[in-house]
C-alpha cells in the first residue's frame, strides 16, 4: 500500500516533479461522465465518495446501505455538516455508483480519487543574492530577503505601502503548517508571530494540522511569512492570517473527498481566499461542487496549474471558479515544467532551479526527514507560484474588494502582459503584479472608466444632433430614466454588496448580478470564464429593446440611457483591449467586435435621444 501511495506522488500537482500522465479534462466546463471508465492510476483501489444534500442524516444513508451494498461513513468529524461520506473495499465500484446515484438524496457519487504533492526538496544555503530593490518602496529587514526575487518581481515593494493582508484570512490546503509547538512537531522560527485561525487535518482527522512533509509550510511562509522581524525572508501578505487546513499525508498525497471537504470546511468557518498548491488526480465531480460551494460563499479559490509542462491546466486549477496559476522564472518566461492551455488564468514566480539554488522560491519550512527541525529551503514549482496570487487576493481583500469577481477582475487588469494579446494559453492574463493590481481595484475606481467613456460619449452623440432635435446635456442626464439604466450597463449597483452582502440563496443571485454592470451579468448566467460571452458584450440588448421604443415612447429615455451605458462600457473594453470574447476564431477579432458594436449602441442613443418636432 504504502508503494501506491508513494507512487501517487508523481502525478505532480505543484512543485518540481515530473511529468505525469493523469487522466482528465481540460475544460474548464465540468465534462460529460464516462460510461466507460476504467480504473485510472490515481483512483484509490474499491474506494468511493458520496456527497449528500446537506441535511442528510447518517440515520438516512445507513437506512440504504444494504440496498446500495456498501458500508459508508462520514469522511471525517465535519462530515455531518458537509455531507460528504466514503467507502473502501468496494468490489464493483461501477455497479455501486449505478445504485447509488439513483437516489434523490445524492449530490454526486464517484471513485475515491487520489491527488498529490511531489516530494519536499532538500534545504540549501543560497549564497548569491539579487539586487537590492527600488529606493521607493517598503524594503523589510529580514536579511535573505535580498534573494528573493520573486517579490520584487511581482513589485511587492511599493505594494506593501498599500496593503499588508490585514484581517483576511488565507486557508492552505495542503501538508499542513509548522505553526505550533505539539507533541513532536514545532513552529517554525520564521511563523512566530504570525496569524492563525483555527483549522482542521483531515488526513488523521484531528484539529492539529502540523505540516510532517513541508510542503504546506514553504507554502504558506510564501503567504504569510513573518516579515521585517530581523529573521530569515518575507512573506506577500504578512499581516493575513493563515488558516491550516492538512488535506495531504507525509508522503505528499490526499484524497478527492478530503479535500472537497476541506474546500467546504474553509468556506464555512471564515476563510476569504483557499489556496490548493496540488493536483493531478483527474476531474472529481465532488470537488467541482465544491469550488463551486467556496465561490458562491465569496471565497476566491487559488490553484496550481500543474507541472507536467504540457498544453492541459491539472485539476483542481481546471474547475470553473478557481483560478489557474502558471510559473515563471527569474528572467518572467513560463518555467520549462510548468503546465499551461484554454484554462490557465494568470502566471506568478515559481522559480526555475537550472539556473542554480538562487533560481528557486526560497521561505522557511521543516525538514521532511525531521519534523521538529527549521530549514530555509528553495522549492521551484506552480505550488510556488500559487500562493503569490492567493497573497495578492488577500491584499486586495483588505483594501476593499468585495469578492472572487472583483479580486480577479483586478489581478487580471494589473497582470503585466506577456506579448501583445490580452490572454495567452501559457500565461493567462500575464504576469502577476500586486501594485498593478491594487492600482486596478482602486477601492472600486476600475469600474468608473467605462462611466466616463459613457459621459464622453453622450457629449459626443448630442453634437451630432442637429437645432432643436437636441436635448441639453444636462437635462438628459438628470432625468432618472436615463441615469439609472446609464449606471446599470456601465458601473451596476456598485454598493449592492456592501450593502446587502449578507444575502444568500435567490436574494444573493440577485445582489451579485445588481453589482456588476449588466453586459457583466453574462458572469451569472454562463458562469465564470477565460472569456466573455460576445452577445452580451456587443449592442444586442439595446438593439432589441429599442423596438419597444416604437410602440412605447416613454422608454425612449431608459433605452437611450442603457445604450450609452453600454457604448462606455464596450468602449472602454475595446481600449483596454480586454477580455477575450467566445466563439472568435482570432483573438484578434475580439477588438473589430467591440468597436463596431459601440457604434451602433451610439446610433441607437442617438436615435433614442433625438426630440420630435413637428412638421
Amino acid at each position: 500500500m504504502k508503494r501506491w501511495i508513494l507512487a501517487s506522488a508523481v502525478l505532480a500537482l505543484a512543485a518540481c516533479a515530473s511529468p505525469s500522465d493523469s487522466e482528465g479534462t481540460a475544460a474548464k466546463e465540468a465534462p460529460a461522465v464516462d460510461t466507460s471508465r476504467r480504473v485510472l492510476a490515481e483512483e484509490a483501489p474499491g474506494g468511493i465518495v458520496v456527497d449528500f444534500k446537506d441535511g442528510t442524516t447518517k440515520a438516512e444513508f445507513d437506512a440504504w446501505e444494504a440496498e446500495w451494498g456498501v458500508n459508508l461513513e462520514f469522511n471525517s468529524m465535519e462530515g455531518a455538516q458537509t455531507g460528504v461520506t466514503i467507502a473502501q473495499g468496494v468490489e464493483d465500484v461501477d455497479a455501486v455508483l449505478a445504485r447509488i446515484l439513483q437516489n434523490p438524496a445524492v449530490e454526486s457519487a464517484e471513485p475515491l480519487r487520489v491527488y498529490s504533492v511531489p516530494p519536499g526538496e532538500e534545504a540549501v544555503e543560497l549564497d548569491s543574492s539579487l539586487e537590492e530593490d527600488s529606493k521607493d518602496g517598503y524594503t523589510p529587514n529580514d536579511p535573505d530577503y535580498p534573494k528573493q526575487w520573486n517579490l520584487r518581481m511581482i513589485h511587492m515593494p511599493s505594494a506593501w505601502k498599500e496593503s499588508r493582508g490585514k484581517g483576511v484570512v488565507v486557508a492552505v490546503l495542503d501538508t499542513g503548517i509548522a505553526y505550533e509547538d505539539h507533541d513532536d512537531f514545532k513552529q517554525v522560527p520564521d511563523l512566530k508571530g504570525a496569524k492563525f485561525k483555527k483549522g482542521y487535518d483531515f488526513v488523521n482527522d484531528d484539529e492539529h494540522a502540523n505540516d510532517d512533509h513541508g510542503h504546506g509550510t514553504h507554502v504558506a511562509g510564501t503567504i504569510a511569512q513573518v516579515t521585517n522581524n530581523g529573521q530569515g525572508v518575507a512573506g506577500v501578505a504578512f499581516e493575513a492570517t493563515l488558516m491550516p487546513v492538512k488535506v495531504l499525508n507525509h508522503f505528499g498525497s490526499g484524497t478527492s473527498a478530503d479535500i472537497a471537504e476541506a474546500i467546504r470546511f474553509a468556506a464555512d468557518n471564515g476563510a476569504n481566499v483557499i489556496n490548493m498548491s496540488l493536483g493531478g488526480g483527474g476531474y472529481s465531480k465532488v470537488m467541482a461542487d465544491a469550488v463551486e460551494y467556496a465561490r458562491k460563499k465569496g471565497v476566491t479559490v487559488v490553484a496550481a496549474a500543474g507541472n507536467a509542462g504540457r498544453p492541459r491546466v491539472e485539476f483542481p486549477a481546471a474547475y470553473p471558479g478557481a483560478v489557474a496559476v502558471a510559473a515563471v522564472g527569474p528572467g518572467g518566461s513560463r518555467a520549462p515544467y510548468s503546465s499551461y492551455g484554454k484554462e490557465l488564468d494568470i502566471a506568478a514566480p515559481g522559480g526555475d532551479k537550472r539556473q542554480g539554488d538562487a533560481g528557486g522560491i526560497l521561505q522557511n519550512t521543516i525538514d521532511p526527514r525531521d519534523p521538529s527541525r527549521s530549514v530555509y529551503a528553495a522549492y521551484q514549482g506552480t505550488s510556488m507560484a500559487t500562493p503569490h496570487v492567493a497573497a495578492v487576493a488577500a491584499l486586495l481583500y483588505a483594501e476593499g474588494a468585495s469578492g472572487p469577481d472583483e479580486v480577479e477582475k483586478a489581478l487580471y487588469a494589473g497582470a503585466k502582459r506577456v506579448g501583445d494579446q490580452a490572454w495567452t494559453e501559457e500565461y493567462g492574463h500575464g504576469l502577476l503584479d500586486a501594485q498593478a493590481s491594487l492600482n486596478a481595484l482602486g477601492g472600486g475606481a476600475s469600474r468608473w472608466p467605462s462611466m466616463w467613456w459613457a459621459l464622453a460619449l453622450l457629449a459626443l452623440v448630442l453634437l451630432t444632433i442637429r437645432g432643436r432635435e437636441r436635448p441639453g446635456y444636462l437635462n438628459v442626464l438628470i432625468r432618472p430614466s436615463f441615469l439609472v439604466p446609464l449606471v446599470l450597463a456601465t458601473v451596476g449597483v456598485f454598493f449592492a454588496r456592501s450593502w446587502f452582502g449578507g444575502a444568500s440563496g435567490a436574494a444573493g443571485d440577485v445582489v451579485d448580478a445588481a453589482y456588476l454592470p449588466i453586459p457583466d451579468w453574462q458572469r451569472i448566467i454562463f458562469g465564470r470564464g477565460k472569456v466573455a460571452n460576445p452577445l452580451f458584450y456587443s449592442s444586442l440588448i439595446p438593439l432589441l429593446l429599442s423596438f419597444l421604443a416604437i410602440k412605447f415612447k416613454g422608454l425612449r429615455s431608459a433605452i437611450g440611457g442603457l445604450a450609452l451605458g453600454f457604448a462606455g462600457f464596450l468602449a472602454y473594453a475595446a481600449w483596454s483591449k480586454a477580455p477575450s470574447l467566445a466563439w472568435m476564431p482570432f483573438h484578434f477579432l475580439a477588438l473589430p467586435w467591440l468597436v463596431v458594436n459601440t457604434f451602433i449602441c451610439l446610433i441607437i442613443a442617438r436615435a433614442m435621444l433625438r426630440k420630435e418636432t413637428a412638421g
